[in-house]
C-alpha cells in the first residue's frame, strides 16, 4: 500500500516527539517536494535539502530562544531551552537521518 505523503525519516520523529508541532514543520517541507512539478534535481536530493534548510531554520529559532530565555533569568525556562537547542543541534546532523529507507523509498 502507497504511503499518503512522504514520510518525515523515523529518528527526526523519534527525536522531536515532545515538539510535534516541529514535526509537522518537517512534513509541510516534504509535502511541498513532493507537490513540486519535475525538475532536473532529483527529488531526494529536493528532499534531503529541503529537510536540511527547515533543520537550519529550527536551530537559528532555538538560538533565540535560548538567549530570550537566558535574558528571563529564570532558572526552569534557561534549562528547558538549553535542552531543547541541544536537541536540535543533535538532529541538524545530516548524518543523524540521512539513511532513512522509507524516504529514500518514497522519493527515489
Amino acid at each position: 500500500m502507497p504511503v499518503s505523503q512522504p514520510p518525515v525519516p523515523a529518528k527526526l520523529v523519534e527525536k522531536l516527539q515532545q515538539y510535534p508541532e516541529l514535526i509537522d514543520r518537517l512534513q509541510d517541507v516534504l509535502n511541498d517536494v513532493e507537490a513540486k512539478p519535475p525538475s532536473i534535481i532529483p527529488r531526494f536530493e529536493r528532499a534531503v535539502d529541503a529537510l536540511e534548510g527547515r533543520l537550519d531554520s529550527f536551530m537559528v529559532e532555538a538560538r533565540g530562544e535560548l538567549e530570550r530565555m537566558r535574558a528571563s533569568a529564570d532558572p526552569g525556562l534557561v534549562a528547558a531551552a538549553e535542552s531543547k537547542f541541544r536537541l536540535i543541534s543533535q538532529i541538524g546532523l545530516k548524518q543523524f537521518w540521512i539513511g532513512d529507507e522509507a524516504l529514500w523509498q518514497y522519493f527515489k
